[in-house]
């Protein structure tokens, strides 16, 4: 049982919040029994340092936009809210670098650099922008949106970061400079851990220069030529930003569009370019559906929904040539097995899923996606959100190659298990 007045103790010196756990404090469905809201790095080491002294699981979170993502921990008792840690500690505009705590939201960040012309290319979906999500949450669900194709996704973007660990340490690792490599790199190791290794207190990223000039160019087809014809541009000399692939649930047809960035007319020629290889048409704005997790927004392909109805939700990866069998297992899973499958994100091969069905067919149809990848390099599926029935029937990580791996890191960092186990793959 937690000793809320120890926990208290610990924080005098930061000034922050213990309290009892309410109803609202749950993690994937699994219940809190305190809430600790430090305001430092000291108090999140201070925190952490005392709880794993008492014996306590902790799970951090940010603005809970993705605290269902993944496994649920095993057991909760404290979450270490880190939404008092939500300073921009500073903004190196002529270096192209900004430092935030972790509980900064990223559009408020995003917000701020904008005013230098400047931009954190990240992307996260509508959705969590606007619920709030944090700079904290983003790096440890490592989501990246459309133009990770071009500069990378967050895990590229991270430059350093500030970590407390379960026993208290605090440990830093790069820098907020570009050339700055050497040391273990802790910001990139947490980042897609779900918060299983430590609890990022502050950290570094880069920034680009914001390009003021876009154009999309869509358009539709069936399943297989518009999965060759994204892969013509990608591999093209035309540079887009962005390559995203939309197939709604039950159709043989999906929508490619493509974003490209710059200045001036330069934008129009190469935007031209793209439509007659796509067949398409330019457009000045993005498609209904751009950037969106499934079941979010509406798609535009031949006039269908994306709609997901609470389905599971999965993240997919694929090898450039490996998208088309991937969309074309979507469609074979939903006539096997009576699902429905929405497939959305990067024709360079990180795509967003909704499955709806019952929870024998959804397990039987992410069994399906995952079968068409010969070997996890080639293609993963890991299930983010799912029902207690759904995650029953299957293995929402599914194979992954470096476990053993992995597992040694758990044990170096958090030898005692304090931090969200059973969240990440392998029950780590």
């Amino acid at each position: 049982m937690a000793d809320l007045q120890r926990l208290e103790d610990a924080l005098k010196q930061d000034g922050g919040q213990v309290e009892e756990a309410g109803p609202a404090d749950v993690v994937d469905g699994v219940p809190a029994v305190a809430v600790a809201r430090p305001t430092s790095a000291d108090g999140v080491a201070a925190v952490l340092r005392e709880a794993t002294a008492q014996g306590l699981v902790t799970v951090a979170r940010g603005a809970a936009t993705a605290l269902d993502w993944g496994a649920p921990p095993e057991r909760v008792d404290l979450i270490l809210d880190t939404t008092g840690l939500d300073r921009l500690v500073e903004h190196g505009a002529g270096d192209l670098v900004v430092v935030a705590e972790a509980g900064l939201p990223v559009a408020e960040l995003s917000e701020t650099v904008r005013a230098a012309a400047q931009e954190l290319v990240v992307d996260l979906p509508p959705e969590r922008l606007a619920g709030g999500s944090t700079v904290g949450g983003a790096l440890s669900t490592g989501t990246s949106g459309p133009r990770r194709l071009q500069r990378g996704g967050i895990r590229d973007l991270v430059l350093g970061a500030t970590v407390a660990l379960a026993d208290g340490t605090i440990a830093s690792s790069g820098g907020k400079v570009v050339k700055n490599v050497a040391g273990y790199d802790l910001a990139k190791l947490l980042t897609g851990a779900y918060g299983t290794l430590g609890v990022v207190v502050r950290a570094a990223f880069r920034l680009h220069p914001a390009r003021p000039d876009r154009a999309y160019v869509v358009a539709t087809g069936p399943l297989a030529d518009i999965a060759a014809l994204a892969r013509a541009v990608v591999a093209s000399q035309l540079a887009p930003a962005a390559v995203e692939i939309d197939r709604p649930a039950g159709s043989d047809v999906a929508e490619v569009a493509v974003l490209i960035e710059g200045t001036g007319s330069a934008v129009g020629q190469r935007a031209a370019a793209v439509a007659e290889v796509l067949g398409g048409r330019a457009q000045a704005e993005a498609p209904g559906w751009w950037a969106a997790l499934p079941g979010v927004s509406t798609g535009s392909t031949g006039g269908g929904s994306s709609t997901s109805g609470g389905g599971t939700y999965a993240k997919a990866t694929a090898t450039l040539v490996g998208v088309a069998e991937l969309l074309a297992a979507a469609r074979d899973a939903e006539q096997r097995y009576g699902v429905g499958v929405a497939l959305r994100g990067s024709a360079a091969g990180v795509l967003h899923a909704v499955v709806t069905g019952t929870p024998e067919a959804t397990a039987a149809a992410v069994g399906h996606l995952r079968s068409a990848a010969t070997d996890p390099r080639d293609g993963t599926v890991t299930v983010l959100r799912a029902s207690r029935e759904v995650r029953a029937q299957l293995d929402v990580w599914g194979p992954v190659g470096g476990l053993d791996l992995m597992r040694a890191i758990k044990q170096q960092l958090d030898p005692g298990r304090n931090l969200a186990p059973g969240r990440f793959v392998g029950g780590i």
